[in-house]
């Protein structure tokens, strides 16, 4: 069974199967609502359903929603199904819909460890193939079984000739101790992408604030040498926060921006720094030091990405310090669902 489902404020109706999310049908017809994680653990995808009734597969609330926010009519729409038409209201974004989702194989061309349990992959793309993205975007992997593996992409657009990925080892994961373990360069994997709405908006010259937890990094690292290779003249503050110093696997990086670029300024942020680290800069949880540095966020937009905790956590502090959620941006790197 089909139902109608209107998008407001755009007045855009598309159909979505009653087995199909809200967000799958949206995306089939070509209109791209805010997403990421796409298993309801996130929560880029919430929006409000104005009239009508939806549900979740097993009737489970999924984490990224409270029970008050869906007795107010908020709902998760990479998860939620319809049970009558509907009107909803979601922001829609432009910026991505021009750019196919497209299902490649690639080569593995290169394996380097960053850190004991972060690797970098590089990978190639079929000649005379390209994979137009945004800097901020991820790709899937197709993995057996139906099963995908999510990954930023860490270099920008206008340097992708190779695809640069930073994986973190997680003992047990399905695709990482398979990448630490058994892949090697040349071998042929299967990408979809490019997915996400996460990446720099240009609607504004607002200074940019972004903030990083571990393999976070990655999509930061993209956007910031894109911004740097479009000459985009808006102060833009760093923060990076790992556990020990080993973590900030590409520490140097970001340490030769700021010296290079004067409107560039990086903050690394330890948690934890081991006693061998000789660490004297900034400790404690990262959203932490960006509060104390910014008490007034009202005039800035914010970019963030990494684990779920760090989200959340930011998300309440910036916004009882002035940050609009309209100026607020996440990709949530939530454990993968199969």
């Amino acid at each position: 069974m089909k139902y109608h489902v209107t998008l407001k404020p755009s007045d855009t109706v598309i159909q979505v199967d009653a087995r199909e999310t809200i967000l799958q049908a949206a995306l089939n017809a070509g209109r791209t609502l805010p997403y990421s994680c796409r298993s309801g653990t996130c929560g880029t995808c919430l929006g409000e359903v104005l009239q009508g009734r939806v549900a979740y597969p097993d009737n489970q609330r999924p984490t990224a929603i409270s029970e008050t926010q869906m007795q107010s009519g908020k709902a998760l729409f990479c998860q939620a199904r319809p049970l009558s038409d509907l009107i909803i209201k979601v922001r829609e974004i432009d910026a991505v819909a021009d750019l196919k989702v497209r299902t490649l194989p690639c080569r593995v061309m290169g394996l380097q460890r960053l850190a004991p349990d972060v690797m970098q992959i590089n990978l190639r793309l079929p000649n005379h193939e390209q994979l137009p993205f945004l800097a901020g975007q991820y790709i899937d992997f197709l993995l057996r079984d139906s099963r995908r593996r999510s990954f930023s992409l860490a270099n920008p657009p206008h340097a992708s000739q190779h695809l640069e990925l930073h994986v973190r080892h997680i003992p047990g994961g399905v695709f990482s101790d398979f990448a630490f373990n058994k892949l090697k360069e040349q071998a042929i994997l299967r990408l979809q992408g490019p997915l996400g709405t996460f990446f720099v908006r240009h609607d504004n010259q607002r200074p940019i604030i972004m903030v990083g937890g571990g393999t976070g990094f990655a999509p930061l690292k993209a956007m910031v040498e894109d911004l740097f290779h479009h000459g985009i003249e808006r102060p833009i503050h760093l923060y990076w926060g790992a556990r020990a110093r080993r973590d900030l696997y590409l520490h140097e990086l970001p340490l030769r921006w700021a010296k290079q670029q004067p409107l560039f300024e990086y903050t690394p942020v330890l948690s934890a720094p081991a006693d061998e680290d000789g660490w004297n800069g900034r400790s404690g949880w990262v959203h932490e030091a960006v509060a104390a540095d910014y008490p007034d966020l009202s005039g800035h937009e914010v970019y963030m990405s990494g684990p779920p905790p760090m989200i959340e956590a930011a998300k309440t502090a910036f916004q009882a310090q002035g940050l609009a959620l309209e100026h607020l941006y996440y990709d949530a790197f939530a454990p993968a669902s199969d």
